[in-house]
């Protein structure tokens, strides 16, 4: 198990500290620049006030999209599989007809 490295973030304007793996030291770079660019892009659009209200709303509109590429993932799983009953279906049929 590799030792945690500090990490230091900055999202709209405040400074955070995070330990993390160093492995995931990029992706949580990654994470926070998201999620920066989210809270200023709400915070410019003027229609929420004070930081804890941009921060859930940040909040609600990344979970939503998660949701909705989760949800967008399952729906692909399902019609892989409804396709592939089909192509087993069809060359089940194939192959009876073949005997």
């Amino acid at each position: 198990m590799s030792t945690p490295v500090t990490v230091r973030l900055r999202i709209l304007d405040s400074d955070y500290q995070v330990a993390c793996p160093p492995e995931e030291k990029e992706g949580l770079l990654a994470a926070a620049r998201h999620l920066d660019e989210k809270m200023r892009a709400i915070r410019s659009s003027g229609n929420v006030i004070g930081v804890d209200r941009i921060a859930v709303m940040a909040g609600l509109n990344i979970t939503h999209e998660l949701l909705q590429q989760s949800n967008h993932s399952v729906g692909d799983g399902r019609e892989l599989q409804r396709l592939s009953d089909k192509i087993a279906q069809a060359l089940g049929n194939q192959s009876q007809l073949e005997l």
